[in-house]
């Protein structure tokens, strides 16, 4: 690669990431951040998972009273934003802008509490960037010099022949171009003994284990040096280096600085980077769990307190896909079914750190049994009781007998339980744990017969049972507040409490005055109709309509042969065309297509496809399209280009 620098300069380290747990437990202080999600598409179920789930984790931690902060942004710079911005006919600012904003949109949309959303084309994270770069080459670890290999543009890395599947990106399922060009390398490799031993003397410091053991395997080998650059004559888009204005600084390094650039531009620092926990999906691990890391220790900079990594959400057993057609969106979902139900459900039916498989039913099922059967069933009756046996106001208790007690119990304990489970990552099981509290709460009232009491006189008694279920639904509103504010809230305002509770608030028995009057108001979460839910989701299959038939030797006019994609980038006058390069064996021809909807240009780059090659040439919107590339249609309009399973040559015929 380049020439050999000396030893790296020692910088002071702050104390390491296990031994500040206890300190950020005594302090209170939380700083949760995700990702800053890449502005080449539209959010979709995975973006809001994650901030989704930090949104959560951070109002609890506000819940109990920590000193609390929430960051989220978008990565705006490299070659595939260039790309993108290229085929939408704007400039990458514009680009960037105009997604930047769908993802606020969304966020706010979805009532996502952030406290900092940053952006990387912000002067105020350049600058910082400009300084971690200039700490990391006064250590001397950068070099300058020359490499070659598998490139995804999609992933804005490289890959090692290991790292593949099939010869194609594990990502993008697309072959890789092979490149060769002088950077700029940040020396990893130097660093890796230490961080392989950092890793085993915290074994927490990646939660689960099974992403810490992942990183722990990729570091049993060598990993080489990290290109950190790239020639400003080829991706001008970007943040220029501090010694080298010729060379543009790499994607990665760039945007994990973001977690820093955040605390240093509010003069956070020392206030809340000891404590910081990063929460990530896992195709993004080993930046985070190698790059990152490395890169803070050569800046002299103190690790994360965690790396949290979750899985994916799978749609028929697999990655979402937009040329599938099985992309999942968040707002689309928020609309049907409520903000607070798809918040719960994202929560509730995804183990942290293990994939998930979404289903529409399954969502509704969830809605149905815990929203509407479990806690809207017992709000209900609770409300039902106060308005037809005390005038919908809040009786005064009498003693407790032990029923109540037991109650009372399953409830002021679970603070403290749901503490434990958020802190290991048991997000869905700290939620049930609420659910099987609010279910004795219901069999509680079977068991203590309201309706009997009424009438056998027992006034007390019944005041002592009715102020037990108000209580029970105070605790669990509180408790279910983080992942369902509005309708917590609602809940709250319908029982008249005051609804600015803490988390202490709900191991306390009690709080609720006797003499409240309730406001009883529209169900909480309505139930779903699943037999018209299934009936909606059933594709229907209608009679085909078929064309005239054709003789073989009308079929045989047709040329149709395989055609590799070298290019695309949109129409310059069409919104819903692309222009694309391909090569038929040793020609190349231009082609226009109707699919710029359904595919980004990067997605289509590298793919080989069928191509009608003896069609008449003819202008689409003042561009010659030579030919026609196969595609499929269903009954929605979702296209889905017809690509090879094997790798044939460019040419090949097609019969």
């Amino acid at each position: 690669m380049g020439k050999d620098t000396p030893a790296p300069t020692e910088r002071p380290q702050t104390t390491g990431a296990g031994a500040r747990t206890a300190e950020a437990q005594t302090r209170g202080v939380y700083y949760a951040t995700t990702p800053i999600f890449y502005v080449n598409a539209e959010p979709h179920i995975g973006h809001a998972y994650t901030t989704t789930l930090v949104d959560v984790v951070t109002r609890f931690h506000r819940l109990k009273g920590d000193d609390t902060l929430f960051l989220t942004g978008t990565d705006e710079h490299g070659e595939k934003i260039q790309k993108a911005a290229d085929a939408a006919g704007l400039s990458p600012q514009a680009y960037t802008d105009r997604v930047a904003k769908k993802f606020q949109d969304t966020w706010n949309s979805l009532g996502i509490a952030y406290d900092e959303f940053i952006r990387t084309t912000e002067a105020r994270h350049q600058a910082v960037v400009h300084e971690v770069l200039t700490r990391v080459y006064e250590a001397g670890d950068i070099i300058f010099g020359e490499y070659g290999g598998l490139y995804c543009v999609g992933c804005e890395r490289y890959y090692t022949d290991k790292e593949l599947e099939g010869g194609k990106c594990p990502q993008h399922d697309i072959p890789l171009e092979y490149r060769s060009e002088e950077n700029y390398f940040f020396r990893m490799e130097r660093y890796r003994p230490w961080l392989r031993e950092t890793l085993e003397e915290n074994p927490e410091l990646i939660r689960p284990e099974r992403y810490r053991n992942e990183v722990l395997s990729i570091l049993r080998e060598p990993i080489g040096d990290l290109s950190i650059s790239r020639p400003r004559s080829r991706v001008p888009w970007g943040i220029p280096l501090p010694w080298d204005e010729n060379h543009v600084t790499y994607v990665w390094f760039d945007a994990l600085i973001n977690y820093y650039s955040a605390l240093k531009s509010r003069d956070a620092v020392e206030r809340y980077w000891p404590f910081v926990e990063h929460f990530i999906a896992k195709d993004i691990l080993k930046p985070h769990g190698v790059f990152w890391p490395t890169m803070l220790k050569s800046a002299g900079l103190p690790l994360y307190r965690h790396l949290n990594v979750h899985g994916y959400w799978l749609v028929d057993g697999g990655k979402m896909s937009k040329s599938k057609g099985n992309v999942v969106r968040p707002l689309d979902l928020k609309d049907k079914y409520g903000n607070d139900a798809f918040r719960y459900y994202l929560l509730r039916d995804m183990t942290f750190g293990l994939d998930a498989s979404f289903s529409e039913v399954g969502l509704a099922e969830r809605i149905n049994a815990d929203l509407a059967n479990d806690l809207g069933n017992l709000l209900n009756r609770t409300l039902g009781m106060l308005g037809k046996y005390r005038g919908g106001v809040v009786p005064a208790p009498g003693p407790l007998e032990p029923i109540d007690e037991a109650l009372r119990d399953a409830f002021v304990g679970l603070p403290e339980r749901m503490t434990e489970l958020f802190d290991a990552l048991q997000f869905d099981r700290a939620i049930e744990s609420v659910l099987e509290a609010v279910r004795k709460a219901n069999k509680y009232i079977a068991e203590t017969q309201p309706w009997v009491l009424a009438k056998e006189g027992a006034a007390g008694r019944l005041d002592t049972v009715l102020y037990g279920c108000v209580e029970a639904l105070r605790c669990a509103s509180i408790l279910l507040s983080p992942v369902i504010p509005t309708k917590a809230a609602e809940l709250q305002q319908q029982l008249g409490l005051k609804g600015d509770y803490t988390l202490q608030d709900a191991a306390t028995w009690g709080l609720t005055p006797a003499g409240t009057p309730t406001a009883p108001g529209a169900p909480l979460f309505p139930r779903v109709d699943l037999a018209a839910l299934n009936d909606s989701l059933e594709p229907k299959e209608t009679a085909l309509e078929h064309l005239p038939e054709v003789t073989l030797d009308d079929f045989a006019k047709l040329e149709l042969r395989v055609a590799e994609i070298l290019k695309a980038e949109a129409h310059p006058k069409a919104d819903k065309l692309l222009v694309l390069t391909v090569k038929l064996g040793p020609e190349e021809r231009t082609v226009v297509s109707g699919i710029r909807e359904w595919y980004t240009p990067a997605e289509l780059v590298g793919k080989k496809v069928v191509l009608v090659a003896n069609l008449k040439p003819v202008k689409l919107r003042g561009v010659l399209s030579q030919g026609m590339i196969l595609a499929a249609e269903d009954s929605e309009g979702n296209l889905s280009v017809s690509v090879l399973d094997r790798d044939l040559a460019s040419g090949s015929v097609v019969r």
